[in-house]
């Protein structure tokens, strides 16, 4: 890897691992409704212009069907449910949760008639992950917060389904065009819920900067950038990220929220990301397996928290 893919590589590791921490800060005075709305439109007002300028949005607007269940299952209700879950979760325990985006992958390919694809390994890493979530879930999540948990189980499903409507119906189109207009749907539908809720009195200026930096530098920057790693590195060891964003996730929950960090998120993130290496790894003699299949347009299997 140049140093270029390098630099990108480290950046898209931060970028999209901070998200789970300024979620946090915001839901503490914003509804998450709220908060999709401000996040998707920062990120329609930058990327839309962009997209139409370039040509890329008129060809996913044709298509708007797919486009729109790409949208619910991918964006409006993983970012809803994740915003949820925030209020009751830690942010670290949350991101390490949705860590388990390729077991859910995995497990979807082998549910819809896709074993030939996999592997003994691939099986049994689903089973160490689940071992990890299981752990954490144990011992570092009360009872009052299963559902919460449940809501999390239901956003790593949506991050690995919107892939494969990517790699389907999606596949040809271009992928700024995919996720300019993704964003606007979504800011679109979240906008009536937003109006309602809008806080009573002025957010803070740390709640301010939470979601501008969501919705600039987190949605539109990220997926800029995104494009740029995949050009330089190929979105097989693009969707590397996916194994270090917890990582930064827990990092920033425990050093500027004061989350904690037990023996148990060691251990349950030591499994869920040795289960994931497993499931969407190389057999001999096979071709790796995705967390999702493998897109053949430009947007690898990579969840945006």
């Amino acid at each position: 890897m140049t140093r270029r893919g390098w630099a990108l590589f480290a950046t898209m590791c931060v970028v999209w691992g901070i998200p789970y921490l300024l979620i946090r800060v915001a839901v503490r005075q914003l509804t998450p409704a709220t908060l999709v709305f401000a996040r998707t439109g920062i990120g329609t007002l930058l990327l839309v212009p962009v997209a139409l300028r370039t040509g890329q949005l008129q060809p996913v607007l044709r298509r708007w069907r797919p486009l729109v269940a790409y949208t619910v299952v991918e964006l409006a209700i993983p970012w809803f449910l994740l915003s949820s879950a925030e209020r009751h979760l830690s942010s670290s325990l949350s991101g390490l949760l949705v860590a388990a985006v390729p077991l859910v992958g995995t497990a979807l390919a082998a549910a819809s008639g896709e074993r030939h694809q996999l592997h003994a390994s691939n099986l049994a890493g689903v089973l160490v992950g689940l071992a990890g979530v299981a752990a954490l879930v144990g011992f570092d999540v009360g009872a009052a917060d299963l559902r919460w948990v449940a809501a999390l189980a239901v956003v790593a499903v949506g991050y690995a389904l919107g892939p494969r409507l990517l790699a389907g119906p999606l596949a040809d189109l271009p992928g700024l065009g995919v996720v300019a207009a993704s964003l606007g749907l979504c800011a679109i539908g979240y906008a009536p819920a937003a109006a309602l809720q809008a806080p009573g009195s002025f957010p803070s200026g740390r709640v301010i900067a939470s979601v501008a930096v969501l919705g600039v530098v987190c949605t539109a920057g990220a997926f800029i950038v995104f494009f740029h790693l995949i050009a330089a590195v190929g979105p097989v060891k693009a969707t590397i990220i996916t194994y270090v964003n917890p990582a930064v996730a827990v990092t920033l929950g425990v050093i500027f929220l004061g989350e904690s960090f037990t023996a148990a998120t060691a251990a349950g993130f030591a499994l869920i990301l040795a289960g994931s290496v497993l499931a969407t790894g190389r057999a001999r003699g096979r071709s790796p397996v995705p967390a999702a299949p493998s897109t053949a347009g430009p947007i690898p299997a990579v969840p945006e928290p």
